[in-house]
């Protein structure tokens, strides 16, 4: 199949398409298994992690509740589990309804853009919550390369606006959503380098001490799946597009995921950001067999075509971001810098691990750049003033690393040195400069 269309090609003719096809065909014929890891793929959407009710009923129950973003997937599963626990006053703020998904009896939903900084604090200063679940964000990664401006504006500067309302209306506890790409130390990928930034800046607010924070880290969500829409459209005809034959990718429940924001701010703690993440997530999913499958159950003749990585996709991770020695201890979603200082479960199906960046709690010098560029509106200048900060934040992470995980990280590396894009030798060398100032 890579022989007969080479990655790269943004159209394919008609005989290229009519033997791909048919190699198509033969592959479904060829992984009868294919079909059983589809099964599974959607079995995960029922998985739920369980929470501790008696806990979530003291915390929730006669609360004042606000949910950025509770009319998405996992927003509004989460407005429906903290309805169950009984909340004096249970808001959605977000600015319409998304996909069709659920309202909840009894809730209110106001709206407002959380990029709106006016209509944000009036809907906070009405509302005067208790707790904030920040869930509202932009969060398609290859959407995200073409939406820099709105991705941006949204998933780092909408966090700090919701951050600023919830302090200035006297929030006691803030959990914010994030994402298990934010574990890479660095990358050019605008939705993670967002997500990532978004974490600092939440982290950076839980050094102030006016309220408790937590954060959530998820991963492929089943119910929402960006994937599973593009293979059930595709199945309907056209070309089914994969980066690459071997991918693989961990994936979880809505329910788990509002479960887990349940969760991490039962763990909300002042004065450090602890972000939780699954710690089994099961066996990864197949993408190539994900595909088959949703050929076969939907007794489609639609070719597969492995186009190569498209932007907002990394092809290959950096060597250091796992270590063998905790593969399996903790989650998946957390880095190896991450998992050295991460808590022990102790029988508890979420780790947690505490987000620091040296440097203080004062504003880094390229976030008002990133402000101003996107002040200006101009997509260029806000991927360069976004990719400026990752980088400070970057080192900023490093230098609160321990000696013994830098130079681990390094070691895990050095193997790999001559495969290194030139963004990862300049991971490696910043990590060696950490390491030796150390």
């Amino acid at each position: 199949m890579r022989e007969a269309a080479p990655a790269g090609q943004a159209e394919l003719a008609p005989g290229v398409l009519g033997e791909l096809r048919s190699l198509t065909q033969a592959l479904i014929a060829a992984r009868p298994d294919a079909g059983e890891e589809h099964a599974r793929f959607m079995a995960l959407g029922q998985r739920g992690i369980g929470v501790p009710e008696d806990e979530l009923a003291s915390w929730l129950g006669g609360a004042t509740v606000l949910v950025t973003g509770g009319t998405g997937c996992i927003g509004s599963t989460l407005m429906a589990q903290v309805a169950r626990r009984r909340p004096r006053r249970l808001v959605s703020v977000s600015r319409g309804l998304t996909g069709g998904w659920p309202l909840v009896d009894g809730a209110e939903y106001a709206r407002a853009d959380i990029r709106d900084a006016g209509r944000l604090g009036a809907v906070f200063d009405e509302v005067r919550p208790d707790v904030v679940f920040h869930v509202a964000a932009q969060r398609d990664p290859g959407l995200a390369e073409l939406e820099v401006h709105r991705t941006v504006t949204t998933n780092v500067l909408g966090t700090r606006q919701v951050v600023a309302a919830a302090e200035e209306s006297g929030a006691a506890h803030v959990v914010f959503a994030s994402t298990g790409k934010a574990l890479r130390p660095y990358s050019r990928e605008v939705y993670t380098a967002s997500k990532r930034a978004a974490e600092w800046l939440v982290a950076d607010a839980a050094g102030r001490g006016r309220a408790s924070y937590a954060a959530a880290r998820f991963t492929h969500v089943v119910d929402n799946s960006i994937i599973r829409r593009r293979l059930v459209d595709w199945c309907q005809g056209g070309v089914i597009r994969l980066h690459a034959a071997d991918i693989v990718f961990y994936a979880q429940s809505a329910l788990e995921s509002a479960q887990l924001l349940l969760r991490a701010g039962l763990g909300a703690r002042r004065g450090t950001l602890w972000t939780h993440a699954i710690t089994d997530l099961g066996w990864p999913v197949g993408l190539l067999d994900l595909a088959l499958g949703a050929l076969g159950a939907a007794r489609s003749e639609t070719p597969i075509y492995f186009s190569g990585y498209d932007p907002g996709y990394e092809s290959m991770a950096f060597p250091g971001l796992y270590d063998p020695m905790t593969a399996g201890d903790v989650s998946p979603l957390l880095s190896a810098f991450e998992a050295a200082v991460a808590e022990p479960s102790d029988g508890r199906p979420t780790d947690a691990f505490p987000v620091r960046f040296g440097g203080g709690h004062q504003p880094a010098a390229p976030l008002p750049a990133l402000q101003e560029a996107c002040d200006g509106g101009d997509g260029a200048a806000v991927r360069e003033a976004l990719d400026d900060l990752s980088w400070w934040l970057l080192d900023a992470m490093l230098r609160m690393s321990s000696p013994g995980t830098l130079r681990r990280v390094v070691a895990l590396t050095e193997p790999f040195e001559c495969e290194l894009s030139p963004a990862y030798r300049r991971i490696l060398a910043a990590v060696r400069r950490c390491g030796v100032a150390s």
